[in-house]
């Protein structure tokens, strides 16, 4: 596959098919959006919000969570503000999402079956990290959001200025509901 995607990369630039996307790096709108890295939001997102190339800082992950307040999301949005020239941060959640209700243990199981070892396990819960909680999952999309906008509203270097929101986005419509 990857070479697939390198060939049509040669032709793509060949054919200088890039100049259509010809942006400034600091974003037009003066928006971050962190949403989900589902496969179905890569063209739903974008057209539900009208905004194209340029127009925002798109900061994917699954889920679209922040876990802790200084994990790479909120280093990210923080030099979006801070160098970039973003305002806002709009948070997106989404229905369907194949982060809701992860089970540690049966990802714990798939780490196993895929030839890490127990040990390894063990070393990196020794050296501090609380795998289950890094592998968390959600019991529903609004409260992820909630739960993100709240680490965010309430993070020490978050300049108070900021505008922080939260949406859920219908994966079938591209609806977004505001999260309270």
């Amino acid at each position: 596959m990857i070479a697939e995607l390198l060939k049509y990369n040669d032709s793509f630039v060949k054919n200088e098919s890039f100049m259509q996307y010809a942006a400034e790096k600091y974003p037009s709108k003066k928006l971050a959006i962190l949403t989900c890295m589902d496969t179905r939001l890569v063209e739903l997102l974008p057209a539900a919000l009208g905004i194209r190339n340029g127009d925002v800082k798109m900061i994917k992950n699954a889920g679209a969570m922040v876990l802790d307040p200084f994990d790479s999301t909120v280093r990210s949005l923080l030099i979006s503000i801070l160098e970039l020239t973003v305002e806002e941060i709009m948070i997106i959640g989404h229905t369907d999402c194949g982060v809701k209700n992860i089970d540690f243990h049966k990802l714990r199981a798939h780490l196993l079956e895929r030839g890490i070892s127990p040990e390894t396990l063990r070393e990196i819960t020794d050296q501090g990290l609380d795998l289950e909680h890094w592998f968390c999952g959600f019991e529903s999309p609004e409260s992820s959001v909630r739960n993100s906008m709240d680490i965010l509203k309430k993070h020490p270097l978050m300049p108070l200025d900021i505008h922080i929101s939260g949406y859920v986005m219908d994966i079938i419509t591209g609806q977004l509901l505001p999260v309270a």
